[in-house]
């Protein structure tokens, strides 16, 4: 059968078994990663009073939000994939929803920021403007957005079971700006290498007032 390619919630089913399928490895390849640089991002320019109520989008098996949590924010984490939610719940203690990112049901106006690490580059582009929106809908007035993607030439497609997209800079500024954000900063990660092995591009994003 065909891997599709114009259907985002075919594209989401199928990235989110891999996920299933291999969860307990990636949490134990994920679980040292040091991202400590992308969260300081995020929460450095968010101008509510603590604590920050924050969302983990894409939170996997829950290693970021209990560093929010050990930081005194209340954290709430979502994903698509229903062993990551049962391992982030129970590894937590926090709330986590069981969403994927084309079927998102948010509140809203409820986070002060929002952190995608890793996460936004498996929705096909066919879907990236509305979900953007209702990410932007979710944020109080004035909140902020954190998202770090791998970085390419805008192409996309099946990485084997999983779906991604690969924005460049100039890309993603175009749908974040469509989506009503303005930038407030950008970097590339791992920090302190050359740029050619740097494939992540990190960016933070305040929803705006309209």
């Amino acid at each position: 059968m065909p891997l599709p390619l114009d259907d985002p919630a075919q594209i989401t089913t199928r990235t989110l078994a891999h996920y299933e399928q291999h969860a307990e490895d990636f949490r134990e390849g994920t679980r040292d990663h040091d991202v400590s640089q992308n969260i300081a991002a995020l929460l450095r320019h968010i101008r509510a009073q603590a604590p920050f109520t924050i969302l983990d989008l894409g939170c996997g098996p829950g290693r970021d939000l209990q560093t929010f949590s050990r930081l005194g924010h209340v954290a709430i984490g979502l994903d698509g994939a229903g062993s990551f939610v049962r391992m982030a719940r129970a590894d937590s203690g926090c709330t986590v929803w069981h969403q994927d990112f084309v079927s998102l049901d948010l509140p809203d106006g409820l986070f002060d920021g929002i952190f995608a690490n890793a996460s936004l580059f498996h929705v096909p582009s066919l879907a990236l403007a509305r979900v953007l929106l209702q990410l932007r809908a979710a944020l109080k007035p004035d909140g902020v957005l954190f998202c770090s993607n791998p970085r390419g030439q805008n192409e996309e497609g099946w990485n084997g079971e999983r779906y991604a997209a690969y924005h460049d800079l100039a890309a993603w500024r175009s749908r974040m700006v469509d989506a009503g954000f303005i930038e407030l900063e950008h970097y590339y990660r791992p920090a302190g290498l050359p740029r050619a092995q740097q494939p992540w591009l990190a960016s933070v994003w305040r929803r705006t007032a309209e």
